[in-house]
């Protein structure tokens, strides 16, 4: 952190004598913590992005300005390992000296597992009030899935053939609960007050304000899914269990498992079979995906579309960001009920 917390050197000496420190480089993987990170810094500073907006987080081509703001990095916060496998090793190599912050593993936070199989349901392990003690036991489990799920045949392929998106414990769309969101504000203020105290009150001030907005975001989304929460609805990967939890609206299945590989037939036959049998209204789509799966999954149903974008790709980065995605994902979902 020193090497970045140096006196602006002659000219500030010549203006009456005071010193100024430099305010840490800081650099955050996504779009939706560069947002929370922008938030607490606002007034003091920039953090640097570095997965741009559009761009998959689970395999990306750092450009040179990007590899430039992890090497000028004090502070880097990201997700973790099971978002960007990749980036681990490129923060090793690139940033060695900053203090890095993996906010899913920050206390408090709110960690659910993989939900694995086409109708969540059939996934559900029966305590979700415990998340953190399912482990990776659960995980050991998923070779039966070819037993529960008759006619599935297709199912254990196509995760051996889940390439790009190996995991682990977590879903680590977690960014996605605004009470992880608030949770980590704090955190985040934590660690810029540790490199940077004299602006400790400013970051905590700010945090509190964020928190406060998001608090005020929570009402507003719940007042815009009430009106539709008897709807059933299917998303195009699953990124929006930690949304679906903190509002208490759960969807009904998945066209794919992530976002790194196609369905199976059987998968897409098995979400057509629940559209058909519980008269689902909305299947929504992603920008970023093949809008053709989408289609064939609809195929002779009366199934409305909408788009869901867990990132926020058609946002502009900064602290306006993120509680405009959670609005956004509400407003899409409603409209499309």
């Amino acid at each position: 952190m020193s090497r970045k917390l140096i006196a602006v050197s002659l000219t500030a000496t010549l203006m009456g004598g005071t010193t100024f420190a430099e305010t840490p480089q800081v650099a955050v993987d996504i779009a939706p913590v560069h947002s929370l990170v922008a938030r607490v810094m606002e007034g003091v500073s920039t953090p640097d992005l570095i997965v741009q907006p559009g761009a998959s987080p689970h395999e990306y081509s750092l450009r040179p300005s990007e590899a430039a703001a992890l090497q000028n990095a004090d502070l880097v916060f990201w997700i973790g390992p099971d978002l960007t496998p990749w980036l681990t090793e490129t923060i090793e190599t690139l940033a060695p000296d900053a203090d890095v912050t993996a906010l899913l593993e920050a206390d408090g936070t709110i960690e659910l597992e993989f939900r694995e199989s086409a109708l969540f349901e059939v996934h559900d392990h029966g305590d979700e009030e415990d998340h953190d003690d399912h482990g990776d036991e659960a995980h050991d489990d998923h070779d039966d899935h070819g037993d529960e799920e008759a006619g599935h045949d297709d199912h254990g392929n196509e995760e051996a053939g889940h390439e790009g998106h190996d995991h682990g414990a977590h879903d680590p769309h977690a960014w996605l609960s605004p009470q992880n969101a608030m949770i980590w504000m704090n955190v985040i203020a934590g660690q810029l007050s540790a490199a940077d105290p004299d602006n400790a009150g400013a970051y905590f001030a700010n945090a509190a304000a964020g928190r406060a907005e998001i608090e005020s975001l929570i009402g507003e989304v719940n007042a815009t899914l009430d009106p539709v929460r008897d709807g059933q609805f299917i998303v195009f990967h699953d990124a929006y269990q930690y949304f679906e939890t903190d509002f208490d609206f759960p969807a009904s299945g998945a066209i794919s498992i992530g976002d790194a590989s196609d369905p199976s037939p059987a998968r897409i036959a098995e979400i057509q079979g629940r559209i058909a049998e519980e008269g689902i209204e909305c299947v929504l789509a992603e920008p970023q995906f093949n809008p053709g799966l989408v289609a064939t999954v609809l195929d002779g149903t009366e199934a409305k579309t909408g788009i869901l974008d867990p990132l926020g790709s058609d946002l502009e980065p900064g602290s306006a960001l993120y509680p405009q995605l959670i609005r956004n994902l509400s407003t899409a979902l409603a409209g499309c009920m």
